[in-house]
C-alpha cells in the first residue's frame, strides 16, 4: 500500500493519502481545503485516482477540501450522518469498510471529542488514523461540538487501545513536529490517559485545559457543514489551463503555449551563450521571446512585462522553475513554467522556434 503523510503549516493538519499499488484506487483522509492544489498534484504524479475523501469528523479549525476533490477527482464524500452535513455521498456507520483496489480501512465510531468522530484503522491493523480523538501524547479537546470527556474516555480505551501494541497512530493533528505513535506508547506514556490514569484523572485534566475557541471556527464550521462547498462561486485562472506541480511550481503544457504565442509573454532564462547558440549547439528560442538569464532576473525584474502573462522557459524546465517563484514572488500572479523547456518543445516538433541563420540544431543535450 502506498502511503503518505502531508501537512498543512496553518492550522497543524495532517492529510493522508493511501492508494492501492496494483488498482492506482486511493483515498484521502482529511484534506484541506487550501492544499487542494498540492493534494491533487500528488495524486497525479503518483497516478492514483481518489476514490473517497474521508473526514474524521467536522472539523473547527480549518475547511475540509473533501467538495473541491469531488469536483475535481470525482471522489465521495464520507463523513458521519451525525452532523447532517450537506453534499454527503456515504455516510459512515461503525464498522464500515470503505475498500480502494485491493486494500482497505474499517471506520471505528469513536465520538468524545465531537459526536461523529471516527478512527479509520488498515484492514492488517497496522495503522490507525485517530483524527482529533487521540493525539501524540495528548487528546482531543471536548469543550464544543457536543464533546464529552467522558465518551471519548471511552473511545480511546475500548476502540483505539484495544488495537495492536505495534499499530502506528497518525493523528489528526500535531503542534510539536510530532508525526506518528504506537498504541503501546500512548498507552504507556499519554499524559492525559496512558499509564495508571483512571477516568477521574482523565476528566480532570480534560476539564482544565482552558484553550481558547479555534480561531476558524465561525468559517469552519459553516463551511464543513457544506461538505467544504464554498458559498460563493470561485474564480479559477482563466489565461491558460494551468496544473500545479507538488512543488507548487505552476505549468502549462508546451503545446498550449504554441498556440498562443500572440497572448503571452515567453521569458527565456537560459544564459545568453545557450540564447544565441554559441555553446556548440542551437536548441533555438521562441520567436518573440525575451531573454533575462536566471541569475539576472532579480535585479531586472522591472523589465518583466506585466500586460500580458508570463511564461518562463528555459532548456529543460528547471531553471524555468525557480523563474516561476521569482516571478510570483515579485507579484506577478500569471505567471507559469513551461515544463521539460526548449528540449521537449523541439522533441514535439512544434511551431514557433527560431533559429539564427548562422545557427542550426546540430547537437542537442538530453538534459
Amino acid at each position: 500500500m502506498l502511503f503518505r503523510q502531508l501537512f498543512d503549516t496553518t492550522s497543524s493538519t495532517y492529510t493522508y493519502i493511501l492508494g492501492c499499488n496494483e488498482s492506482q484506487d486511493a483515498i484521502i483522509i482529511d484534506p484541506v481545503f487550501e492544499q487542494h492544489a498540492r493534494d491533487t498534484a500528488l495524486l497525479r504524479e503518483l497516478d492514483l485516482k481518489v476514490k473517497y475523501t474521508v473526514d474524521t469528523h467536522v472539523h473547527a479549525d480549518h475547511v475540509t477540501g473533501s467538495w473541491l476533490m469531488k469536483e475535481s477527482e470525482g471522489a465521495k464524500i464520507t463523513l458521519s450522518g451525525s452532523y447532517g452535513a450537506a453534499g454527503i455521498d456515504v455516510e459512515l456507520n461503525d464498522g464500515m469498510v470503505l475498500a480502494f483496489g485491493n486494500c482497505s480501512i474499517t471506520a471505528h465510531s469513536t465520538p468524545g471529542h465531537t459526536d461523529g468522530c471516527f478512527t479509520f484503522v488498515t484492514n492488517e491493523q497496522t495503522m490507525a488514523f485517530t483524527g482529533d480523538c487521540l493525539l501524540i501524547r495528548g487528546a482531543g479537546r471536548t469543550d464544543f461540538q457536543s464533546g464529552d470527556v467522558h465518551t471519548l474516555w471511552g473511545s480511546i480505551r475500548e476502540k483505539i487501545f484495544s488495537l495492536p501494541g505495534e499499530c502506528l497512530l497518525y493523528p489528526g493533528h500535531d503542534y510539536m513536529g510530532r508525526t506518528v505513535s504506537t498504541v503501546a506508547e500512548e498507552k504507556k506514556f499519554n499524559p492525559r490517559i496512558g499509564g495508571d490514569a483512571r477516568e477521574e484523572d482523565f476528566a480532570g485534566y480534560m476539564n482544565n485545559l482552558g484553550l481558547p475557541h479555534p480561531k476558524k471556527i465561525d468559517i469552519a464550521l459553516p463551511a464543513n457543514l457544506r461538505s467544504g462547498k464554498p458559498d460563493t462561486p470561485m474564480s479559477k485562472p482563466t489565461w491558460a489551463p494551468i496544473n500545479v506541480t507538488f512543488a507548487g511550481i505552476p505549468e502549462v503544457e508546451p503545446d498550449w503555449v504554441a498556440g498562443h504565442l500572440n497572448e503571452i509573454c515567453v521569458l527565456d532564462v537560459r544564459s545568453e551563450a545557450e540564447y544565441s547558440g554559441d555553446l556548440g549547439y542551437d536548441l533555438g528560442y521562441i520567436e518573440g521571446s525575451i531573454l533575462i538569464p536566471l541569475d539576472q532576473l532579480r535585479d531586472r525584474i522591472s523589465e518583466v512585462p506585466t500586460d500580458k502573462p508570463v511564461v518562463a522557459m528555459c532548456q529543460s524546465g528547471k531553471r524555468s522553475s525557480m523563474a516561476t517563484q521569482i516571478l510570483k514572488a515579485s507579484g506577478i500572479e500569471d505567471v507559469a513554467n513551461v515544463p521539460g523547456g526548449l528540449i521537449h518543445w523541439s522533441r514535439l516538433a512544434l511551431p514557433g522556434l527560431h533559429y539564427p541563420d548562422w545557427h542550426r540544431p546540430d547537437e542537442r543535450p538530453d538534459e
